[in-house]
C-alpha cells in the first residue's frame, strides 16, 4: 500500500480501481484510515516538539470553542457527518472534472493543499500560525492526499467514510472525556 501511495504521489492519475470486491475495499479503507492516522501523529508530534522548542503559543484550537459552545452530540454530528460530506464535496467531487486533463496532477495538489489550508482556520490568527501554517496544516494535507487517492479509486462515497472515520477517532477520546466528565487537569 505505501509503495502505491508513494507511485501515486509521484505522478497522480485518475485511475479506477477495478477491483469491486467489498473485502478488498474496505480492507484497503482501513490501510488508508491506519497511514493517515500514523502520519498525522507523527506530523502532530513534530509540530509539538517544534512549538516546545521554540516557545510558540499557537492560540486556542478550535475544537476548545465548540466543545464549549455545543454539546457532545451535535460535535459528533458536524464532525463525523457534516464536515465530511462538505468537505468531500468541494475539494474531491470536482477532480472527476479534471479526470482526462494533462494538468491533472496539478489539479490534485491544489485540491489537496487547499483542504489542508482551509484548516488554519482551525488556530487563532497570529504572525506565529501564519509563519508555522505549513507545519500546522501538514496532517490535513497528508490526509487530503489520502482522501483524494481512495476517491479516485473507489469513488466519492469512500472518500466521505474515510473522512468520517478519520475525524471519529480523532475526535473520540476528547468525547468520551467530555461525555464522562473526567478531569484531566
Amino acid at each position: 500500500m505505501l509503495e502505491e501511495l508513494y507511485e501515486f504521489a509521484k505522478h497522480p492519475e485518475y485511475q479506477i480501481d477495478a477491483n469491486k470486491s467489498s473485502i478488498y475495499r474496505w480492507g484497503r479503507l482501513v490501510q488508508l484510515l491506519f497511514i493517515s492516522l500514523a502520519l498525522s501523529v507523527l506530523l502532530l508530534t513534530i509540530a509539538g516538539v517544534v512549538q516546545q522548542i521554540f516557545d510558540l503559543d499557537m492560540g486556542k484550537h478550535a475544537v476548545e470553542d465548540l466543545f464549549a459552545q455545543y454539546s457532545p452530540m451535535t460535535i459528533f454530528f458536524l464532525a463525523v457527518i457534516v464536515a465530511p460530506i462538505l468537505e468531500e464535496l468541494v475539494f474531491r467531487a470536482p477532480l472527476v472534472y479534471f479526470k482526462n486533463k494533462t494538468s491533472f496532477p496539478k489539479i490534485f495538489y491544489a485540491f489537496t493543499i487547499l483542504f489542508g489550508l482551509v484548516h488554519i482556520s482551525n488556530f487563532e490568527w497570529s504572525t506565529q500560525v501564519i509563519y508555522f501554517a505549513p507545519l500546522l496544516v501538514a496532517p490535513q494535507i497528508c490526509a487530503g492526499f489520502i482522501l483524494g487517492f481512495i476517491r479516485i479509486k473507489f469513488g466519492l462515497l469512500w472518500s466521505i467514510i474515510l473522512h468520517g472515520l478519520y475525524n471519529l477517532i480523532l475526535l473520540a477520546p476528547v468525547l468520551i472525556v467530555t461525555i464522562l466528565k473526567i478531569d484531566i487537569k
